[in-house]
């Protein structure tokens, strides 16, 4: 599944070339995850103002309206002139005099989304109880502490649920405990004021830096420019079971929570 940097890489990838873009015509495939929210036709001469990024959603602004974007589980936006015809598993296509902006998602877990603006019910159902950005200036030390303190589920439980702090998927939160010595299955109202501090800057440091990579292509992710990312090969605990870890030399163990694997050394990460 795409997470954050996966989806900040996109956004990175097309934004900035699809500023001003004037909509020409969109077309729908297959259902997706949700429905768009209104005729396709009604998006046609509307102007793209600037892609953001809210956790794992990214919001389309446009002169008139917004659109939500999720890759869902196994999708990919590709952006360029001209693109092959669309495909089985091409579920969106927006045309515009800057190019063409495609979702390839063969499971259609993804959705694009039509809201008038972040205040709407729709909206609001989607992106209002998402935790705070781990990227921006709003990640608060003392926030996120005081949301930990609240939880008694384990970290990586609590790290998943993006309600304290969006976008830390499974691959990260394994990373981000690791590199703040943190074990997978500590209560999160249990950790303390300097081992939250060391959490806090784990999850900046580490997304930055997949971020920097390309993200992680563990099956078929690619940025909207069809590249793939490399973070994946410089994880310390993720997908390294009985691997040696790469401070200690003990083989990294894998557990199983909530039906996700968690990656991580005993003796690295010892409480």
């Amino acid at each position: 599944m795409p997470e954050l940097p996966e989806v900040e890489v996109t956004r990175l990838s097309f934004a900035d070339r699809i500023a001003g873009a004037r909509i020409l015509t969109v077309r729908m495939g297959k259902p997706l995850r949700w429905a768009l929210g209104c005729d396709p036709l009604e998006l046609t001469g509307r102007l793209v103002v600037q892609v953001r990024r809210r956790g794992k959603y990214l919001l389309m602004e446009l002169d008139a309206g917004l659109l939500l974007l999720h890759l869902g589980m196994s999708g990919s936006l590709a952006f360029a002139e001209s693109l092959p015809p669309a495909g089985v598993h091409d579920h969106f296509e927006m045309e515009t005099d800057r190019g063409i902006l495609r979702l390839h998602d063969p499971r259609r877990f993804g959705a694009v989304v039509f809201v008038e603006d972040e205040s709407s019910a729709v909206a609001q159902k989607l992106l209002g109880k998402l935790g705070m950005e781990p990227l921006g200036d709003a990640f608060d030390l003392d926030a996120f502490l005081a949301g930990l303190k609240r939880r008694d589920s384990p970290i990586k439980q609590v790290l998943l649920s993006g309600d304290v702090v969006v976008g830390v998927g499974n691959i990260y939160a394994s990373e981000v405990l690791f590199a703040s010595g943190i074990r997978p299955t500590m209560p999160a109202s249990r950790i303390t004021r300097p081992r939250a501090e060391r959490l806090w800057c784990a999850i900046r440091e580490v997304l930055a830096r997949a971020v920097a990579t390309g993200g992680s292509t563990l099956r078929d992710f690619t940025s909207a420019e069809g590249q793939t990312g490399y973070f994946q090969l410089e994880a310390m605990v993720y997908g390294r079971e009985g691997q040696p870890c790469r401070i200690c030399g003990t083989p990294i163990r894998q557990l199983r929570q909530g039906q996700r694997s968690t990656f991580f050394c005993t003796v690295c990460q010892k409480s």
